[in-house]
């Protein structure tokens, strides 16, 4: 599709790319476990009192059991958590050209994971913390998961469209 735009004297020429989407394909679980996997960096939201704090977290991993995240018990995302464990997290497809972006929402509860290898992988994966915190973490790092909740996908193309998206529930 291309648009003129500018004044009289002026205009330029905008190239917007059509996109298509496949809309019959139903979204399931696989896929925003997938799509977490492929787009570990995201951002959670919590609350402190009545005021939203969001972050940019790396994700530990997804799988049929949950969406699974480590922190340091002494950050205060990990005390907010334990105060609300309402949670919504925003994956990005980190796509350069907006047009190509795509965004999956989950939003649920968390609940701490306190033993299994979970755990370890989240501790080896965190390791380098230790140089920055000047101390082993074993006993500090906390991992939590969404088990329970839902989950949407969003491009520019439902920009106006939100309340219509199909949710999945897991």
């Amino acid at each position: 599709m291309v648009y003129l735009m500018g004044s009289e004297n002026q205009s330029v020429m905008v190239l917007v790319p059509q996109i298509t989407m496949e809309r019959d394909k139903k979204v399931n679980l696989q896929d925003c476990i997938k799509f977490a996997n492929e787009n570990p960096v995201c951002y959670i939201a919590t609350t402190d009192g009545d005021q939203p704090r969001v972050r940019g977290f790396l994700m530990v991993i997804a799988d049929e059991t949950g969406f699974y995240f480590a922190t340091l018990s002494p950050k205060e995302v990990s005390k907010q958590l334990k105060k609300n464990p309402k949670i919504e997290v925003c994956y990005y497809n980190n796509a350069q050209n907006i047009m190509d972006g795509k965004m999956m929402r989950v939003t649920g509860k968390v609940e701490f994971v306190n033993e299994g290898k979970i755990v370890e992988t989240a501790l080896n994966q965190r390791k380098s913390l230790e140089a920055i915190v000047g101390k082993p973490i074993d006993h500090l790092l906390e991992v939590f998961r969404i088990s329970t909740g839902e989950a949407h996908f969003w491009t520019m193309m439902d920009i106006l469209k939100e309340p219509e998206l199909e949710r999945v529930k897991f």
